[in-house]
């Protein structure tokens, strides 16, 4: 569900109350943790932290007029998502990720490739995703981005 919020700040105030001590946490972690040089942004309808164009000028290869996405999160229907796209790409961040997971939440963890569902908001593990947060650098992201781009695999 894409919000049609133009910037950050609009999108939390047309958060339902229930929703918003959560989403406020998640990005309180993530501008706390990110390491410099992520930018915060609407993107696809949701926050989100990008390398902008100034740092990475090609931006997203499906889309070269967005920038290049990293991290977004959003308050869905059912869930609040955190889409993260360094476990996306990085199977060693994703392996550490799902073993501390079990170290800081008592529930089963409910992900697809990118995206972390939160069905309960008072469970999310918000200094973990903190900890998740400050694990991978721009220019670490955009090293392996461009890995993933030029793999034999992405050429298909």
């Amino acid at each position: 569900m894409q919000s049609v919020a133009k910037t950050v700040d609009q999108y939390f105030e047309s958060l339902p109350e229930d929703r918003k001590t959560a989403m406020n946490e998640l990005r309180k972690q993530f501008k706390k943790n990110l390491p410099k040089g992520f930018v915060e942004t609407m993107t696809y309808g949701m926050p989100g932290f990008v390398i902008p164009h100034s740092r990475y000028p090609a931006g997203y290869h499906c889309d070269p007029e967005l920038p290049l996405g990293f991290v977004s999160f959003a308050s869905q229907k059912n869930f609040i998502a955190v889409y993260h796209m360094g476990i996306y790409g990085d199977p060693k961040l994703l392996k550490w990720f799902t073993t501390e997971y079990a170290k800081h939440s008592k529930t089963k963890l409910d992900m697809g490739k990118a995206c972390i569902r939160f069905k309960k908001p008072d469970q999310i593990p918000f200094k973990l995703i903190g900890e998740l947060a400050a694990k991978v650098t721009p220019d670490e992201y955009i090293e392996n981005y461009e890995k993933a781009l030029n793999s034999p695999r992405a050429k298909k």
